[in-house]
């Protein structure tokens, strides 16, 4: 019998990344609670430190409720384009180990090591080296897990985490490594919901069989977890609590699409002050699409009111752009097809479809009425002018404003508005969603 190849997946996840990267800007607050994220009313929790966590505080939470349960944490705005200038040092360190590095967010990935053994030495000794040189290098911690397969090593790594209690922060191991031998007894015992896929809706169908672990969804034949989950679901569960993941490190992932939307502090009611955010987060959007070398087809506004409620609406063109004005102009139109007088709470534009940026042929009426050519050239002076004085040197007449002008930046207000929040005519800052 053929021996089961050692584990070569890794899953790096960083510890409290952006609160950790705080503290290490202000280390005046370690060991006290800090949360970072949106400071305002409809703020939400990025990070929290271990010592935040012992209170119950969590990401995604909304900040008045982290208020609620620790009303003498410190919060911090979070600083996005920050984050990132430290996570690409991260993972530069990773891709100086092997260059199979799939990001899964600015502050995970999955690595595949199998090629690297001969210089680096096994997966476990990767992994210690991986620690060693981020807090070396950054002064900040991370957590490992090491398996044969993507979403072992991803359990492994929370299981390396360290862990939030009333006395304290707890250690972790650092590195939790599943052997092919023992995936089985490592996995078995976990909740069902340690599972990727099962939400809430399909725990409670899961709870319905008697399944309360992965073990317990083990034991049941393949053709009651697919009659009660339907095909795809139940095929794909199944398959995890038995270990099987076919998934390969994929290093190259391509954008799917681009996009920016806020949260503002207060309700915006006028159609008007709705148009002018639209072109704000146009230009933002079409900006990015021209730095990476990019164009849309498929133009996406994103509607949330005031009671949470969500719609979306799109248009594909017909060739795709990357010009601010189209994709404004576009927005637009998709937008009157909306009432906005209930209140918007969020509004977001994307671009998707997106391809390489090619030469194109131009219809009759855009090279008659349009002049393509000029606003290409106009809005490729404004990229120069921004990348030599800043994001808010340049930009539409109607986002001046007596504070100068409102672009929306990559990142900014990515966790909802802060404190102290704008007056009610205002709209607020703009956050950031880029699509994989």
């Amino acid at each position: 019998m053929t021996p089961a190849a050692p584990p070569s997946i890794l899953h790096v996840d960083m510890d409290a990344f952006f609160a950790a990267v705080e503290l290490r800007r202000r280390p005046e607050l370690r060991g006290q609670p800090v949360v970072v994220g949106g400071t305002g009313e409809r703020g939400v929790v990025a990070a929290a430190s271990y010592e935040a966590r012992a209170f119950g505080i969590h990401s995604a939470m909304p900040a008045t409720r982290a208020r609620r349960l620790c009303p003498h944490a410190v919060f911090l705005p979070g600083d996005h384009a920050h984050y990132g200038e430290v996570s690409a040092r991260v993972m530069a360190i990773f891709r100086s180990m092997t260059p199979l590095v799939e990001p899964i967010s600015l502050d995970e990935a999955f690595l595949d090591v199998a090629g690297a053994r001969r210089l680096h030495g096994d997966a476990p000794a990767i992994a210690a080296r991986i620690r060693a040189r981020v807090h070396e290098e950054e002064g900040l911690t991370c957590s490992v897990g090491v398996a044969r397969v993507k979403f072992l090593a991803k359990l492994a790594s929370e299981a390396a985490k360290p862990r939030a209690t009333p006395r304290g922060t707890r250690p972790g191991a650092g590195v939790v490594v599943v052997d092919p031998g023992r995936e089985l007894a490592f996995l078995h015992p976990l909740p069902v919901q340690a599972l990727w896929g099962v939400g809430p809706a399909t725990l409670t169908r899961l709870q319905r069989l008697g399944v309360r672990t992965v073990g317990d969804l083990a034991d049941l034949p393949l053709d009651v977890v697919v009659a009660n989950l339907g095909q795809a679901s139940g095929a794909h569960l199944h398959a995890l609590a038995h270990a099987v993941d076919p998934r390969s490190v994929e290093p190259e992932q391509a954008t799917k699409s681009v996009g920016h939307e806020e949260t503002y502090p207060r309700d915006l009611h006028r159609r008007a002050d709705c148009e002018l955010e639209v072109l704000r987060l146009a230009d933002a959007v079409a900006t990015r699409l021209r730095a990476a070398g990019v164009r849309g087809r498929t133009v996406t506004v994103k509607v949330r009111f005031g009671d949470f409620r969500t719609i979306t609406r799109s248009a594909t063109l017909a060739r795709a752009t990357d010009s601010a004005r189209e994709v404004a102009r576009t927005g637009r139109r998709l937008l009157a097809e909306v009432d906005t007088s209930p209140g918007v709470r969020l509004l977001g534009v994307s671009v998707s479809g997106l391809g390489e940026g090619a030469a194109e042929q131009l219809s009759f009426d855009e090279i008659a009425d349009d002049r393509p050519d000029d606003w290409r050239a106009a809005e490729a002076v404004v990229d120069e002018i921004r990348a030599r004085f800043g994001s808010r040197s340049v930009g539409p007449a109607s986002l001046a404003g007596p504070g100068g002008l409102r672009i929306a930046r990559r990142g900014a207000q990515q966790w909802g508005p802060d404190a102290p929040e704008r007056p009610a005519e205002g709209p607020g800052g703009a956050d950031e969603q880029a699509g994989r």
